[in-house]
């Protein structure tokens, strides 16, 4: 008897066999993903599926390899032994995981999956997208895995809510929109996150932030002063964050608020907030605006909001204001003057009348550093800029750049070509530093040293 057998109806019958799908001829080819997918589908019949959360893999491996066996037996299918290993392994992918998708997933050279429909499949690989020979075996089965990942956050997605934002266990962002807004089938997007974060240490290593711009920022941090991180799309804004996030001390009560839970901040100290969308009659709905609202009493030391993209972008800022020094937020923009307008857009959709110069000097109050990150012609992240915000000057918030990188060309194989440099501007943050007891040498910021 086997363990994981439904009680009744678990004898497999010749007929019910009749199921599967035709012989496969090729292993490289569509057939063996709807051999898989077939076998899936039946095992649910015969198994019984609570059993599996008491169960590791290498026991359910051993069962269902038989019962894969017997079914093929059935069939009169005759697999050699790595064929059928595979077969058992993608079985096991599409019950215990997120079937094709699983093998991208545990590659750690992949940063990105983006799924193109059933039949289409792309990845990141170093900066570079690349077309995949995974497939789905129809447009049911990749709605089936999209519908398994986003239930496990309490999300949903059909026709009337149509596009959704999740997570997966390891914190990895997913967005997928689904017919009939998506005219060719579903779209499946993956941000990988590392299982383990990565650090400042780390990404010094890789060159995205050489060591004396790492120190600075590791002490702005310490020193509690507010920080906006800028950038495009998959430049690299959140992984900075979580590296920077490491510089706070272990004593502080940290509140994060995120549309889609992905932050990974070291501390033991950390209450972690998630949106919630609307549910089917159209209630329910608790925004960033509203967690905002009650994280300030939630007795806060730092507020940290993944990513800020409406009206509480005013909220943030007030709580920057009074007495949350050191928070840090994120926002889509190309250059750190960009942010600041972006920002200010943002004040105007919080639906309080204020007049411009008013929104303006609240950012400048509000806000000490602007990180510039990007990602260049060549698929490497880089930190571009750090600028300091020094107040207003009539209608203008004034700032100062402390550091960039400066693009000097390109190499034989594409690579972009460059260095980072300080302007030679002593920032006025250094006095808060020095109260903190923080202590950064002076020739960090000489204008004609390269920063390496």
């Amino acid at each position: 008897m086997w363990q994981i057998r439904k009680e009744k109806g678990s004898e497999p019958r010749e007929e019910a066999a009749d199921a599967l799908v035709a012989p496969v001829a090729s292993w490289e080819d569509d057939r063996h993903t709807e051999l898989k997918v077939a076998l899936h589908q039946k095992l649910i019949d015969i198994i019984n599926l609570s059993a599996l959360d008491n169960m590791s893999r290498a026991q359910v491996e051993a069962e269902v390899g038989e019962i894969v066996h017997e079914q093929l037996a059935l069939q009169k299918h005759a697999l050699n032994l790595e064929e059928r290993k595979r077969l058992v392994s993608d079985i096991l992918d599409e019950l215990l995981g997120l079937g094709p998708l699983e093998p991208l997933l545990k590659d750690h050279s992949i940063t990105d999956i983006l799924v193109n429909g059933h039949k289409l499949v792309f990845v990141e690989r170093g900066g570079r997208l690349v077309e995949t020979a995974t497939r789905f075996k129809d447009e049911k089965h990749l709605l089936r895995i999209i519908q398994k990942i986003v239930a496990a956050v309490g999300r949903r997605v059909d026709e009337s809510s149509p596009f959704v934002d999740a997570r997966l266990a390891d914190g990895s962002r997913v967005n997928a929109i689904v017919p009939p807004l998506a005219v060719d089938g579903s779209l499946l997007s993956i941000r990988k996150f590392a299982k383990v974060p990565i650090s400042m240490a780390r990404l010094t290593e890789l060159g995205s932030v050489p060591g004396p711009m790492a120190q600075v920022l590791a002490a702005v941090v310490a020193a509690r002063r507010n920080v906006l991180i800028s950038g495009g799309t998959g430049s690299g804004k959140t992984t900075l964050l979580n590296a920077m996030s490491a510089s706070i001390d272990e004593h502080e009560r940290i509140v994060t608020i995120e549309d889609s839970a992905e932050l990974q901040l070291q501390q033991r100290h950390v209450a972690r907030l998630e949106t919630r969308p609307a549910n089917i009659e159209g209630r329910g709905e608790v925004s960033q605006r509203d967690l905002v609202k009650n994280a300030l009493r939630m007795r806060p030391d730092r507020i940290i909001v993944g990513e800020v993209r409406a009206g509480e972008a005013f909220d943030m800022l007030q709580a920057m204001n009074t007495g949350h020094d050191g928070s840090m937020t994120t926002v889509h923009a190309n250059t750190p003057r960009d942010a600041l307008s972006r920002v200010e857009q943002m004040i105007g959709m919080s639906g309080i009348d204020i007049s411009p110069r008013s929104a303006r000097a609240q950012i400048a109050s509000a806000l000490n550093v602007i990180v510039q990150v990007g990602r260049l012609a060549d698929g490497r992240r880089r930190l571009l800029s750090i600028s300091e915000i020094t107040g207003m000057e009539g209608e203008v918030i004034t700032m100062q750049e402390i550091f960039r990188f400066k693009l000097t060309g390109r190499d034989e194989d594409g690579m972009v070509r460059g260095h980072f440099e300080a302007t030679g501007i002593r920032p006025k943050f250094m006095s808060e530093l020095t109260d903190r007891g923080i202590n950064l040498p002076a020739d960090l910021f000489r204008p004609d040293a390269v920063v390496q």
